[in-house]
């Protein structure tokens, strides 16, 4: 006996387990049921329903589901039993007392032949919502299947289907969908769910499992809507699967703004693929404009993965597209390299890596050099309104803060700015006279009494009032361009000797030329040094200037390197995606266009971050 009562407890774990598994509502019937009123006994069973007709006329339903329930546990006629259960379901549905009208209407719907095709309509739709009100989809769409075998309700088949549908395609989840494709006997709802749990399955990036389960709904719907879907996701897969070696896709913003630096990373990447010289190597590019759009970048991954079956990505530069790049290509299961320097991208997934100082490596030694090295406490900030400008704006604020220095001034400007006289007087409170009315009136009158030659030509000077320096460098998170400008604009405007501080897109020949009388007072940072001897004379530099006569940079550096590293990784055997992203994620010490490439613990290529200056119209290593 004792043996007996452990294997019916087993029996009924094991049952309770399997329900959980497919997501079947467990409640406890008698714990659900709301408690019952005190009917008074000596009622009759037709005095009972006489209530439960009032009660029901009055909407309170629950009353009336109490004095019908009641009426048919002490009814002994059958033909009026059945009236009085449907009377029961009515008002039970409409008082949510959805347990109870599970148990009734499996009770009424045990005997379909005594029902006729109104009543099996009703008692089907009720036991259907009670289902669906209790997230029970799966009872929901089992009683779908056993009214679809029901002749009686044959002009209602089409609306139970579409129902059935819309649980498989939006309710059920991934174990409830397995059970359909298994249990269930009606082919398009079985169909139905493998499709989806091929879906499922390509989130996951199990590529086989999802072939496995788009042939099979092929295999069950082959001339259904269905099944063309499925057939051109196979296509879709097997466009996936196949993999061409030497083909690497890039994705830069080729048109607009950043022309001019795409063209020299895609040279970069040229060069370190070994496409010129009298003896090109194999491989090939497929190349995509971005044209800065997310959307585009997206399109584009997709294409060169599916027609030109690249074996890995190189992009994207800009913030702005980064990580819809490193999303694709991750959902693609495509190891792409990002020239990006946006925060936290290689955290997007695994196949995600970058060759590129991230902003926090920048900001975090441009602020340590200029509060530790230089001893200065006070800065502004006047900064470009794009992705990239209010990126390091924002993380130069933070890591100031949190060295105990101020931040005193800050400004934005249009990335499209090339004046940059209006910014430059917000920044120093000169723009709003109004604010500063009773210096100003001092002044002025300070000017009118200066005057020898009164005239009435005679009009004061636009910068009658000075401008308020409470800061000692100001950072500038733009390109060398902009940084000319803008300091000239500086000195027009009265504001000089300070530090400007930027980033390593000042790393160009051309740096102390565009500052001008600022120039000794540039601090930025990069991983190299343009004017170092060692670096002019590389074979990668000698190279490039005798291919394209001029000298290259930083943009031209990560390209040459990130192709370098994928050319001699794929050179050495690695001609699958997988492979090739293992093979990133271990390299160590690859000689490269200005030092040794390693890859980390978090998929960045090491580099290492220096304080530069300019010195004699050269940059230099910044020293105190």
């Amino acid at each position: 006996m004792k043996y007996l009562v452990i294997m019916f407890l087993f029996l009924a774990a094991c049952s309770q387990m399997e329900t959980k598994k497919m997501g079947r509502v467990e409640v406890n019937p008698q714990k659900a049921k709301a408690p019952r009123i005190q009917i008074p006994s000596n009622l009759t069973a037709e005095q009972m329903v006489s209530q439960g007709h009032r009660f029901y006329k009055e909407k309170e339903y629950n009353k009336a589901f109490d004095y019908y329930i009641t009426a048919s546990e002490q009814n002994k006629d059958k033909a009026k039993d059945l009236e009085i259960k449907l009377w029961a379901l009515r008002s039970s549905i409409r008082a949510n007392r959805h347990i109870e009208t599970l148990d009734l209407s499996g009770q009424v719907l045990s005997n379909p032949n005594e029902l006729n095709e109104s009543q099996l309509l009703e008692v089907t739709n009720y036991r259907i919502r009670s289902f669906e009100y209790l997230s029970d989809y799966l009872g929901a769409l089992e009683t779908i299947e056993t009214a679809l075998s029901q002749t009686k309700l044959a002009k209602d088949h089409t609306a139970f289907k579409i129902k059935g549908q819309d649980f498989i395609d939006n309710k059920l989840n991934e174990d409830q969908l397995k059970y359909v494709s298994e249990k269930m006997q009606i082919l398009n709802y079985k169909a139905s769910a493998l499709f989806r749990l091929a879906d499922i399955a390509i989130d996951k990036k199990d590529l086989d499992m999802a072939r496995k389960n788009y042939s099979m709904v092929n295999s069950l719907a082959p001339n259904s809507d269905l099944g063309a879907r499925a057939l051109d996701m196979l296509s879709q897969l097997d466009s996936l699967r196949r993999v061409e070696p030497k083909n690497i896709g890039v994705v830069l913003p080729l048109t607009g703004k950043y022309n001019s630096i795409s063209q020299k990373t895609l040279r970069g990447i040229e060069m370190g693929l070994g496409l010129y010289g009298a003896n090109p190597s194999p491989y090939r590019l497929s190349v995509i404009d971005s044209e800065g759009s997310p959307d585009q970048a997206r399109r584009g991954v997709e294409k060169m993965v599916k027609e030109d079956h690249v074996i890995a990505v190189i992009g994207s530069l800009l913030s702005k597209t980064a990580n819809a790049v490193a999303a694709k290509t991750l959902d693609l299961g495509v190891p792409s390299i990002a020239l990006s320097q946006k925060a936290g991208i290689t955290e997007v997934g695994s196949t995600v890596f970058r060759n590129s100082m991230t902003s926090q490596m920048q900001v975090r030694e441009l602020v340590r050099t200029a509060m530790e090295d230089l001893g200065l406490k006070k800065f502004a900030v006047l900064y470009p309104n794009d992705q990239y400008g209010v990126e390091f704006a924002n993380l130069f604020w933070d890591e100031v803060r949190a060295r105990g220095g101020q931040v005193t001034a800050i400004q934005t400007y249009s990335d499209k700015e090339t004046d940059f006289k209006e910014p430059i007087q917000r920044l120093v409170g000169t723009y709003y006279i109004e604010a500063r009315a009773d210096e100003y009136k001092m002044h002025l009158q300070e000017w009118a009494e200066a005057q020898t030659k009164k005239s009435a030509r005679n009009s004061p000077p636009e910068d009658l009032l000075p401008p308020i320096v409470d800061f000692e460098a100001i950072f500038i998170p733009d390109n060398v361009k902009a940084m000319g400008q803008i300091s000239a604009m500086l000195s027009f405007n009265n504001v000089k000797s300070i530090y400007l501080l930027g980033t390593n897109i000042w790393n160009s020949p051309q740096l102390a030329k565009r500052a001008g009388a600022n120039a000794s007072q540039l601090v930025f940072v990069d991983s190299f040094i343009s004017s170092d001897q060692k670096f002019i004379q590389s074979e990668f530099v000698r190279d490039y200037k005798s291919l394209f006569n001029e000298e290259p940079g930083i943009f031209e550096i990560q390209g040459y390197d990130s192709a370098l590293m994928l050319r001699h990784l794929i050179t050495a055997g690695n001609s699958s995606r997988e492979s090739l992203t293992k093979a990133l994620n271990n390299l160590k010490d690859l000689p490269g266009s200005v030092g040794k490439l390693t890859v980390n613990e978090d998929r960045e290529i090491i580099r290492p971050v220096i304080a530069l200056s300019v010195s004699g119209g050269n940059i230099v290593p910044f020293k105190k």
